[in-house]
Order: C-alpha cells, then sequence, then structure tokens
C-alpha cells in the first residue's frame, strides 16, 4: 500500500467532567503527538446537516496507518494543517505485511 501523505496524530489530557472523563482538546500546549508518519489519506464523503443550529458541510476522509500507529477512538488527526477528529473505533486490516490501521475522520471546525 502506498503511503504518500503525512499525518500526525495527537492526544489531549483526561480531564473530570462531572461523573466521567473526558478528552480536553481546550488548550494547544497539553496535547501530546503520540505517532507521525506516512499515510493513506482518501476522501469518504462529503454532506450537509440542514438545520436552522447549523448551516456547515462536514468532510470526511478515510485515513490509512501502518498497523504500528498509535491511535485510538478520541484522538485528533493532524493532517495538511487541518485538523480531523477519529470517528469510532480505528480498525486493523489486513495479514502479514499489509496489515494496517483503518480511521474514519471527520474535519474539526474552529
Amino acid at each position: 500500500m502506498m503511503l504518500p501523505d503525512h499525518v500526525e496524530v495527537h492526544r489531549a489530557p483526561l480531564v473530570d467532567a462531572g461523573y466521567t472523563r473526558k478528552r480536553d482538546w481546550g488548550l494547544p500546549t497539553d496535547r501530546t503527538r503520540v505517532w507521525a508518519g506516512r499515510a493513506s489519506v482518501q476522501p469518504d464523503r462529503s454532506f450537509e446537516v440542514r438545520s436552522p443550529a447549523r448551516e456547515t458541510a462536514q468532510r470526511r476522509l478515510r485515513v490509512y496507518l501502518p498497523h504500528r500507529a498509535a491511535v485510538e477512538s478520541a484522538d485528533r488527526l493532524l493532517i495538511a494543517g487541518r485538523w480531523h477528529e477519529v470517528d469510532g473505533v480505528p480498525m486493523v486490516w489486513g495479514t502479514g505485511g499489509l496489515r494496517h490501521v483503518r480511521v474514519n475522520a471527520w474535519e474539526v471546525e474552529h
């Protein structure tokens, strides 16, 4: 599999939020880069949410990373200067030398 794109995986610290814990993406200085390297980034789909509260389109990507890439469902990806949230649990695919991690992601609006 060709891996022509540079991707970084970032993780935010866990903070207490009521009865649970969540990732705090508020301070950029608290983020930790847990992996960086070559990947294959491909368009997945684009759609618009039609509601009075939201008038924007959402771009989604499918990202293929080497199987050794450290990525979790609460991480964010930095791709070509734009932030993307991981959507769902990353999945390991393939066997032998063809193993890779497939990640669905959507662009984060700031």
